[in-house]
């Protein structure tokens, strides 16, 4: 699979594209391409929406409304402004492209749904700005980081249905307080509700969380503040960005430990470069081995992890890199569209506020599962990281331990239960509006017919 690496910064270097296949010694001669102009991009605020377009959140310290550029993949200006309400930092995208995420400085959390760009849903998520968010690899539960310290869990199903929303004694899933200063970075590994969380913070610690039973797994500290999060494929370990410039391997795997004395329980080394200044951001390749790192240096590093080498080194520019984004190349996809002689148009600016009609906007939102993907890996997947999991309480060896287990697995078993009657319950009302659709088409010709 060809894949390209875009690479975006706070200060206006825009958006740079930067081809895997391209050695490396063309850009450090022809200086850092522009491909997408005109993007001052904050953190976790740069994302490929359905692999059709790029959006990004933009930095205004002017200003008190927000701003969002769309790019189409063939054209260097941004084609398309939104003004949300107020300032977006992070942005999230399902697989789909269906719909985007933004949190905004005020701790609201929005959804637009991009086909349309309306406004579908908006809630008080934080009491501070919104700094980072996630989705689990199911894409029903959103997981949100801000600069008050908590990380907290959203069902997207729950979200969109007022009734259970009433019946719930809170609007979140989780509410992990744990952290003490702003959290930097988080992600979800594989598993659905079943999977582990891993959040940065400023406070210099990694915490790893079960989302099946909302309990803190491990606890990390760090030499160094980390700002960026990556877990590898097997999810045996992650990978941690520092502001000193090193990228810690942490272990995720009970089995695994830490056999040096320089760093904390469960660290088991680092990459580095000397001439290497604080990691921003950080991304995996397709392969699985293959890091790439964005650094305040304003360069771009792919790293071997097997061998912690750097093997390429791409010059990004101007300014610090914030965003690492690794995709499918879109050259094969413009130039299918080219031979079939369609012409790409993209959706309309996103709305600045939601629609005052009392119509029911969560019947025609899709929030769910990518229907591409290979439910029998997913299987392995989850079976994987519950094994995990018991081997930690294995070692253990106390009676409580078996004990936690077997509640653990209670509980994942009614998670699972609920998360199929949400499923169905999206089904019905999908369905439902399906068929009012139709019948009210079906009245409208009628009428037509008789008038005439």
């Amino acid at each position: 699979m060809e894949e390209v690496i875009l690479a975006s910064s706070s200060m206006d270097g825009g958006v740079g594209r930067f081809d895997l296949d391209v050695i490396p010694e063309k850009y450090r001669k022809e200086g850092a391409p522009s491909s997408y102009k005109t993007c001052l991009s904050p953190p976790h605020g740069l994302v490929s929406v359905g692999g059709r377009f790029l959006a990004s959140s933009q930095l205004r310290e002017s200003s008190t409304s927000g701003l969002i550029h769309y790019w189409s993949w063939n054209k260097p200006q941004p084609e398309v402004r939104s003004f949300p309400a107020e300032p977006i930092k992070p942005l999230v995208s399902n697989r789909e492209g269906t719909y985007l995420i933004g949190g905004g400085v005020s701790g609201d959390i929005f959804v637009w749904e991009v086909f349309t760009g309306r406004l579908l849903k908006k809630w008080r998520a934080h009491y501070g700005a919104v700094s980072c968010l996630t989705l689990s690899d199911d894409e029903s539960l959103l997981i949100s980081g801000a600069e008050d310290g908590r990380v907290k869990v959203w069902s997207l199903f729950m979200m969109f249905d007022d009734a259970r929303r009433k019946e719930a004694r809170h609007d979140h899933v989780h509410n992990f307080r744990e952290h003490t200063l702003r959290v930097t970075d988080v992600k979800s590994g594989h598993g659905g509700s079943n999977a582990v969380i891993i959040s940065a913070s400023e406070d210099q610690t990694c915490k790893v969380w079960s989302l099946a039973t909302g309990r803190l797994l491990r606890n990390i500290i760090f030499p160094s503040v980390i700002d960026a999060i990556a877990i590898d494929v097997g999810e045996y370990a992650f990978y941690a960005g520092g502001r000193d410039g090193k990228i810690y391997i942490a272990a995720l795997n009970a089995l695994t430990t830490s056999s040096s004395t320089d760093y904390g329980k469960h660290i088991i080394g680092f990459i580095a470069n000397s001439s290497c200044r604080a990691v921003t951001s950080l991304a995996f390749r397709a392969d699985g081995f293959s890091l790439v790192s964005g650094s305040e240096d304003g360069q771009i590093r792919v790293w071997d992890t097997r061998t912690r080498d750097i093997v390429r080194l791409f010059p990004h520019g101007k300014g610090p890199v914030t965003n690492i984004l690794i995709t499918r190349s879109p050259e094969r996809e413009l130039k299918s569209q080219a031979s079939l002689g369609k012409r790409t148009s993209l959706p309309p600016p996103l709305e600045k506020y939601a629609n005052s009609s009392d119509e029911p906007v969560g019947t025609k939102a899709f929030i769910g599962c990518d229907s591409s993907s290979n439910q029998a890996g997913g299987s392995c997947l989850i079976e994987h990281v519950m094994n995990n999991q018991i081997k930690e309480f294995q070692q253990q060896g106390s009676t409580t331990a078996a004990e936690m287990e077997v509640e653990r697995l209670k509980l994942e078993c009614m998670t699972a239960k609920q998360m199929v009657q949400q499923w169905k319950n999206m089904y019905d009302h999908l369905h439902q509006f399906c068929v009012d659709e139709l019948v009210d088409d079906s009245q409208a010709k009628h009428i037509k017919i008789n008038s005439a």
